[in-house]
């Protein structure tokens, strides 16, 4: 067996590459469970590996796997909940309870103190949620040696480049309307600001990979008080179409086009995200990205299931259903 360094709480994920196989198949050893092809061999340098390193398998992924329940964190972050939020929160809590597993919402707080004590009281199987731990939660994750799951993840399969995907679609769709020089909307509003550096991050990825300029970004507020500079601003520097990190902020954005006197699309495209209901009554009607809250759903249960080790086997899941979908409206 190779080496590997000594934590002072050595992981599922240590043992692994001592013994030289997959996380999946520590669980799958350490466990028992049944109807697993693996050779003696392999067993024995698992359980050696473990030996070695003086592992001791987290009580609650070890309750899960043998049938009874274990609990995953899911850190809510300091923004609105829109109702996609709501719907994937709701339904990833009953796909996930199937499973054996439960889900208990901790609300972000400056510094992450309440989830560092539901960390240490709690002893979770993961910490999942939109974005990365920062602070006390950070710390406690890490001295726990716990996965750590959230929006971007490269264990989350195609969530993991949902930004991407997104930020395709909306620029693609400019480039089809003749559209080269774009430019970015972010709401001033601090609590949605990772949000819409996520949705950013994509149009600039995307853009330069398609050769165009990066998108020309700006502020603007929720209130469109400076609506009409921002906008103004953005067709003196020769931008044509603006994405905005979601369907507020691009209403907010239509209001400075309307209240400087140009018209939309003819003088500044506007292509929100999220696909929220009053984006179909709004003038001029929005051109959005909507999501299947479905697919996201089954694709989030699937990648946590695999990130935690656990068989996936009876999960019905369809990986040809798009996450994502282009409504097309008269903005753009």
């Amino acid at each position: 067996m190779g080496s590997v360094k000594k934590s002072a709480r050595p992981t599922r994920a240590d043992v692994a590459r001592l013994a030289k196989v997959s996380t999946a198949t520590v669980t799958y050893v350490l466990n028992n469970v049944e109807n697993q092809r693996i050779s003696s061999r392999t067993q024995q340098a698992v359980r050696e590996a473990a030996a070695a390193l003086g592992y001791r398998p987290n009580l609650a992924a070890r309750n899960l796997v043998v049938g009874a329940s274990g609990l995953v964190l899911y850190i809510v972050p300091k923004m609105a909940l829109h109702e996609l939020a709501m719907e994937v929160s709701s339904r990833l809590t009953t796909a996930l309870a199937g499973h054996g597993i439960v889900m208990s919402l901790q609300f972000e707080t400056e510094g992450g103190a309440n989830v560092a004590e539901a960390i240490a009281s709690l002893d979770p199987i993961a910490v999942s949620g939109v974005f990365p731990l920062s602070g006390a939660a950070l710390a406690a994750a890490n001295a726990a040696n716990i996965p750590q799951i959230h929006l971007g993840s490269a264990n989350l399969n195609e969530l993991a480049s949902l930004h991407l995907t997104v930020g395709r679609m909306r620029v693609q769709h400019l480039l089809s309307r003749g559209h080269r020089q774009l430019g970015f909307a972010l709401s001033t509003n601090a609590k949605l600001r990772l949000l819409g550096e996520y949705w950013l991050d994509g149009i600039r990825a995307v853009a330069r990979e398609l050769g165009i300029p990066d998108p020309i970004v700006a502020e603007i507020r929720d209130d469109g008080t400076d609506a009409v500079e921002v906008v103004s601003r953005w067709v003196e520097q020769g931008v044509s179409a603006v994405c905005a990190q979601s369907d507020e902020t691009a209403f907010a954005v239509l209001h400075g086009v309307r209240r400087a006197g140009l018209r939309c699309p003819h003088d500044l495209a506007v292509i929100g995200v999220d696909a929220i209901g009053l984006g179909a009554l709004s003038y001029p009607p929005l051109t959005s990205v909507g999501f299947d809250a479905t697919a996201i759903v089954d694709t989030a249960v699937d990648a946590m299931m695999t990130a935690l080790g656990l068989p996936t086997g009876d999960l019905d899941i369809d990986s040809g259903r798009d996450l994502a979908i282009l409504i097309e409206r008269d903005s753009t």
